[in-house]
Protein backbone atom coordinates (compact mmCIF):
# COMPACT_ATOMS: atom_id res chain seq x y z
CA UNK A 1 0.00 0.00 0.00
CA UNK A 2 2.80 2.41 1.06
CA UNK A 3 4.24 2.03 -2.51
CA UNK A 4 0.95 2.75 -4.15
CA UNK A 5 0.94 6.10 -2.43
CA UNK A 6 4.74 6.81 -3.32
CA UNK A 7 3.53 5.59 -7.11
CA UNK A 8 0.68 8.28 -6.54
CA UNK A 9 2.90 11.36 -5.20
CA UNK A 10 5.50 10.41 -8.10
CA UNK A 11 2.29 11.09 -10.29
CA UNK A 12 1.39 14.04 -9.13
CA UNK A 13 4.76 15.53 -8.75
CA UNK A 14 5.69 14.87 -12.20
CA UNK A 15 2.54 16.47 -12.90
CA UNK A 16 3.69 19.89 -11.15
CA UNK A 17 7.36 19.87 -12.60
CA UNK A 18 5.42 19.54 -15.82
CA UNK A 19 3.14 21.96 -15.55
CA UNK A 20 5.66 24.45 -13.82
CA UNK A 21 7.69 23.80 -17.29
CA UNK A 22 4.79 24.60 -19.42
CA UNK A 23 4.11 27.83 -17.50
CA UNK A 24 8.08 29.03 -17.60
CA UNK A 25 8.62 27.69 -21.03
CA UNK A 26 8.17 30.91 -22.60
CA UNK A 27 10.06 33.16 -20.15
CA UNK A 28 12.72 31.22 -20.74
CA UNK A 29 12.55 31.50 -24.06
CA UNK A 30 12.08 35.10 -23.93
CA UNK A 31 15.40 35.17 -21.79
CA UNK A 32 17.04 33.47 -23.90
CA UNK A 33 16.17 35.41 -27.13
CA UNK A 34 17.22 38.21 -25.20
CA UNK A 35 20.69 36.79 -24.39
CA UNK A 36 20.86 35.76 -28.37
CA UNK A 37 19.70 39.35 -29.25
CA UNK A 38 21.98 41.09 -26.95
CA UNK A 39 25.23 38.87 -28.50
CA UNK A 40 24.36 38.93 -32.00
CA UNK A 41 23.50 42.70 -31.70
CA UNK A 42 26.96 43.38 -29.85
CA UNK A 43 28.68 41.01 -32.38
CA UNK A 44 26.73 43.18 -35.34
CA UNK A 45 27.43 46.02 -33.94
CA UNK A 46 31.32 45.62 -34.03
CA UNK A 47 31.28 43.73 -36.90
CA UNK A 48 29.32 47.22 -38.38
CA UNK A 49 32.12 49.50 -36.38
CA UNK A 50 34.93 47.34 -38.26
CA UNK A 51 33.52 47.58 -41.77
CA UNK A 52 33.01 51.28 -41.32
CA UNK A 53 36.74 51.90 -40.24
CA UNK A 54 37.91 49.68 -43.41
CA UNK A 55 35.88 52.04 -45.72
CA UNK A 56 36.87 55.19 -44.07
CA UNK A 57 40.63 53.68 -43.81
CA UNK A 58 40.44 53.13 -47.68
CA UNK A 59 38.87 56.49 -48.53
CA UNK A 60 40.95 58.39 -46.45
CA UNK A 61 44.27 56.98 -48.53
CA UNK A 62 42.29 57.44 -51.83
CA UNK A 63 41.83 61.23 -50.56
CA UNK A 64 45.35 62.00 -49.71
CA UNK A 65 46.58 60.09 -52.89
CA UNK A 66 44.55 62.65 -54.83
CA UNK A 67 45.70 65.52 -52.98
CA UNK A 68 49.28 64.78 -53.76
CA UNK A 69 49.24 63.80 -57.64
CA UNK A 70 46.51 66.76 -58.14
CA UNK A 71 45.93 68.98 -55.33
CA UNK A 72 44.93 69.25 -51.44
CA UNK A 73 41.35 71.10 -53.38
CA UNK A 74 40.52 67.88 -55.67
CA UNK A 75 40.52 66.06 -52.52
CA UNK A 76 38.45 67.95 -50.78
CA UNK A 77 35.50 65.84 -51.76
CA UNK A 78 36.69 63.30 -50.71
CA UNK A 79 38.04 64.35 -47.04
CA UNK A 80 34.31 65.87 -46.15
CA UNK A 81 32.51 62.08 -47.47
CA UNK A 82 34.55 60.95 -44.39
CA UNK A 83 34.10 63.06 -42.33
CA UNK A 84 30.06 63.01 -42.72
CA UNK A 85 30.87 59.31 -42.06
CA UNK A 86 30.97 57.39 -38.85
CA UNK A 87 34.36 56.40 -38.12
CA UNK A 88 35.31 58.31 -35.56
CA UNK A 89 39.08 58.91 -35.87
CA UNK A 90 39.13 59.19 -39.47
CA UNK A 91 35.98 61.82 -39.13
CA UNK A 92 38.40 63.76 -37.06
CA UNK A 93 41.47 63.40 -39.72
CA UNK A 94 39.60 63.96 -42.62
CA UNK A 95 38.10 67.30 -40.98
CA UNK A 96 42.28 68.64 -40.15
CA UNK A 97 42.77 68.06 -43.97
CA UNK A 98 39.79 69.85 -44.42
CA UNK A 99 41.26 72.94 -42.36
CA UNK A 100 44.14 72.68 -44.00
CA UNK A 101 43.29 72.98 -47.53
CA UNK A 102 40.82 76.13 -46.13
CA UNK A 103 43.70 77.90 -44.35
CA UNK A 104 45.87 77.41 -48.02
CA UNK A 105 43.14 79.05 -49.72
CA UNK A 106 43.12 81.98 -47.21
CA UNK A 107 39.48 80.70 -45.51
CA UNK A 108 40.48 80.90 -41.75
CA UNK A 109 37.14 81.51 -40.83
CA UNK A 110 35.87 78.06 -42.46
CA UNK A 111 39.58 76.41 -41.34
CA UNK A 112 38.87 77.27 -37.92
CA UNK A 113 35.26 75.98 -37.80
CA UNK A 114 36.61 72.31 -39.09
CA UNK A 115 39.67 72.16 -36.76
CA UNK A 116 37.14 72.99 -33.97
CA UNK A 117 35.20 70.32 -35.17
CA UNK A 118 37.99 67.48 -35.20
CA UNK A 119 38.81 68.37 -31.91
CA UNK A 120 35.29 67.49 -30.98
CA UNK A 121 35.44 64.43 -33.07
CA UNK A 122 38.31 63.14 -31.85
CA UNK A 123 38.76 59.80 -30.31
CA UNK A 124 42.15 60.55 -28.27
CA UNK A 125 43.00 63.75 -26.49
CA UNK A 126 46.36 63.45 -28.08
CA UNK A 127 44.43 64.11 -31.76
CA UNK A 128 42.22 66.45 -30.38
CA UNK A 129 44.74 68.70 -28.99
CA UNK A 130 46.28 68.83 -32.43
CA UNK A 131 43.11 70.38 -33.68
CA UNK A 132 42.54 72.66 -31.39
CA UNK A 133 46.73 73.97 -31.66
CA UNK A 134 46.00 74.45 -35.47
CA UNK A 135 42.77 76.13 -34.72
CA UNK A 136 44.78 78.45 -32.51
CA UNK A 137 47.61 78.88 -35.04
CA UNK A 138 45.22 80.02 -37.72
CA UNK A 139 44.25 82.71 -35.38
CA UNK A 140 46.82 83.98 -34.31
CA UNK A 141 46.78 87.23 -37.17
CA UNK A 142 43.14 87.85 -36.35
CA UNK A 143 42.12 87.05 -32.66
CA UNK A 144 42.50 88.63 -29.27
CA UNK A 145 45.18 87.58 -27.14
CA UNK A 146 42.63 86.80 -24.86
CA UNK A 147 41.08 84.50 -27.41
CA UNK A 148 44.20 82.88 -27.99
CA UNK A 149 45.61 82.55 -24.43
CA UNK A 150 41.89 80.60 -23.78
CA UNK A 151 43.00 78.36 -26.71
CA UNK A 152 46.53 77.74 -25.81
CA UNK A 153 46.88 77.87 -22.55
CA UNK A 154 45.07 74.00 -21.62
CA UNK A 155 47.65 73.32 -24.37
CA UNK A 156 50.61 74.64 -22.45
CA UNK A 157 50.64 72.58 -19.45
CA UNK A 158 53.73 70.73 -18.92
CA UNK A 159 51.78 67.53 -19.48
CA UNK A 160 50.83 68.32 -22.95
CA UNK A 161 53.01 66.77 -25.99
CA UNK A 162 52.57 69.96 -27.78
CA UNK A 163 53.29 72.61 -24.65
CA UNK A 164 56.49 73.65 -26.57
CA UNK A 165 54.58 74.81 -30.29
CA UNK A 166 51.44 75.96 -27.73
CA UNK A 167 54.09 78.09 -25.62
CA UNK A 168 55.90 79.41 -28.69
CA UNK A 169 52.64 81.18 -29.98
CA UNK A 170 51.36 82.06 -26.54
CA UNK A 171 54.63 84.26 -26.77
CA UNK A 172 54.12 85.65 -29.96
CA UNK A 173 50.63 86.57 -29.10
CA UNK A 174 51.95 88.06 -26.14
CA UNK A 175 54.34 90.16 -28.99
CA UNK A 176 50.77 91.11 -30.86
CA UNK A 177 49.35 91.99 -27.98
CA UNK A 178 52.16 94.32 -27.05
CA UNK A 179 53.41 93.00 -24.06
CA UNK A 180 56.85 92.95 -25.31
CA UNK A 181 57.83 92.44 -21.93
CA UNK A 182 55.76 89.22 -21.29
CA UNK A 183 56.69 88.08 -25.12
CA UNK A 184 60.39 88.76 -23.80
CA UNK A 185 60.36 86.63 -20.75
CA UNK A 186 58.62 83.68 -22.43
CA UNK A 187 61.14 83.69 -25.66
CA UNK A 188 63.82 83.20 -22.77
CA UNK A 189 62.84 80.42 -21.35
CA UNK A 190 62.15 78.92 -24.96
CA UNK A 191 65.32 80.24 -26.07
CA UNK A 192 67.15 78.35 -23.07
CA UNK A 193 64.93 75.68 -22.50
CA UNK A 194 66.03 72.31 -21.40
CA UNK A 195 62.55 70.39 -22.39
CA UNK A 196 63.63 67.28 -24.88
CA UNK A 197 60.48 68.52 -26.67
CA UNK A 198 61.98 71.64 -27.82
CA UNK A 199 63.58 71.73 -30.78
CA UNK A 200 66.21 73.47 -32.66
CA UNK A 201 64.31 75.48 -34.76
CA UNK A 202 62.14 76.53 -31.55
CA UNK A 203 65.13 77.85 -29.89
CA UNK A 204 66.16 79.83 -33.24
CA UNK A 205 62.89 81.37 -33.65
CA UNK A 206 62.91 82.22 -29.55
CA UNK A 207 66.55 84.39 -30.13
CA UNK A 208 65.32 86.02 -33.10
CA UNK A 209 62.36 87.14 -31.47
CA UNK A 210 64.89 88.25 -28.66
CA UNK A 211 66.51 90.28 -30.81
CA UNK A 212 64.12 92.22 -32.69
CA UNK A 213 62.10 92.79 -29.26
CA UNK A 214 65.59 94.44 -28.21
CA UNK A 215 66.14 96.14 -31.29
CA UNK A 216 62.34 97.60 -31.48
CA UNK A 217 62.25 96.98 -35.29
CA UNK A 218 58.69 97.24 -35.40
CA UNK A 219 58.53 96.43 -38.91
CA UNK A 220 60.43 93.43 -38.76
CA UNK A 221 58.33 92.43 -35.11
CA UNK A 222 55.00 92.91 -37.27
CA UNK A 223 56.59 90.77 -39.67
CA UNK A 224 57.35 88.08 -36.70
CA UNK A 225 53.61 88.02 -35.55
CA UNK A 226 52.37 87.64 -38.70
CA UNK A 227 54.68 84.99 -39.27
CA UNK A 228 53.40 82.66 -36.28
CA UNK A 229 49.92 82.34 -37.83
CA UNK A 230 52.30 79.75 -39.69
CA UNK A 231 54.25 78.20 -37.06
CA UNK A 232 55.41 74.57 -38.16
CA UNK A 233 52.92 72.07 -36.10
CA UNK A 234 53.36 68.43 -35.48
CA UNK A 235 52.29 66.60 -39.49
CA UNK A 236 49.96 63.53 -38.17
CA UNK A 237 52.71 61.09 -39.44
CA UNK A 238 54.79 62.11 -36.38
CA UNK A 239 51.68 61.10 -33.95
CA UNK A 240 52.44 58.00 -31.48
CA UNK A 241 50.74 54.79 -33.28
CA UNK A 242 47.57 54.27 -31.74
CA UNK A 243 46.43 57.99 -31.56
CA UNK A 244 44.17 57.47 -34.96
CA UNK A 245 44.31 54.64 -37.13
CA UNK A 246 45.82 55.11 -40.54
CA UNK A 247 47.52 58.42 -40.18
CA UNK A 248 49.54 60.36 -42.27
CA UNK A 249 51.19 63.30 -43.36
CA UNK A 250 48.86 66.48 -44.03
CA UNK A 251 48.01 66.59 -47.40
CA UNK A 252 47.99 70.71 -47.20
CA UNK A 253 51.84 70.84 -45.69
Amino acid sequence: MVDVFDEVEEQLRSERYRSLAVKSLPWVAAVAAVVVIGVGGYWGWNSYQTNQADKASEGYQAALETAQKQSPAKAFGQFKAIADGGAKGYKALALLQMGDIRLEENKTKEAVAYFDEAAKAAPSPLLGDLARLKSAFALMDTASYKDIESRLTPLAGEKSPYRVYAKEALAFAKLQAGDLAGARADFVILANSLDTSTSEEVRQRAQAAMQLIDSGTAKELAAAVKAAASLPTPPLSQLPPGVAPGAAPTAAQ
